[in-house]
């Protein structure tokens, strides 16, 4: 395959898999826009996480929320965290406890009942993130899952699954970081009256 025919397959993929998420994950991502306003409204915060790509998207929108998604559109910050940013929590209880606690202790440290944990897997295996998620429940938070193919071990584990169809990786993490950004669309829309 040459170039050229790689890009267009690259491409022509990522435009399959996104044209399924509108017949089946538009219910799903208006829901979990839905949660996270509600937390908002009751002063709640946004926790984020994920690892490797997934990590980095977690940090995306997580910034994305602090700062502003779009360009222009002036707002007062939005409280979200992403969870897998600090260096000094994930060396210390990677190596005091083991790696698939880093999220769980920062959710037991921090969590209310009123805030809501998003969790980036593109399998639904991680530990880490299902430990996570057995905590927030434990507190009393709403989650939301982000995930990809069959849905994993997390499949039936949160108030909010978007499972994208595919078994790709990259088109799954594609497909991840455009539902963040609509919802942050629906939160500045929803908060501020922002399009």
């Amino acid at each position: 395959m040459d170039h050229k025919s790689l890009i267009q397959t690259h491409i022509e993929d990522s435009i399959a898999v996104k044209q399924q998420l509108l017949p089946f994950l538009l219910p799903s991502i208006e829901s979990a826009g839905k949660l996270l306003v509600d937390s908002l409204n009751q002063n709640g915060l946004l926790y984020f996480c994920g690892n490797g790509g997934s990590s980095c998207d977690a940090s995306h929108i997580a910034a994305e929320l602090v700062v502003r998604y779009k360009s222009g559109n002036e707002r007062k910050a939005i409280p979200a965290l992403a969870l897998n940013s600090d260096q000094a929590v994930l060396t210390a209880c990677s190596n005091d406890y083991g790696y698939e606690y880093v999220f769980q202790r920062q959710v037991q440290a921090f969590g209310k009942p009123s805030d809501v944990f998003v969790g980036l897997t593109t399998s639904g295996n991680s530990q880490n993130i299902i430990l996570a998620v057995e905590e927030a429940r434990k507190i009393g938070m709403k989650v939301i899952l982000f995930l990809g193919g069959d849905g994993g071990k997390l499949k039936g584990k949160a108030d909010v699954e978007i499972i994208v169809p595919s078994k790709v990786t990259a088109r799954i993490q594609e497909c991840h970081i455009l539902i963040g950004h609509i919802l942050c669309s629906i939160i500045e829309k929803d908060l501020f009256g922002l399009d």
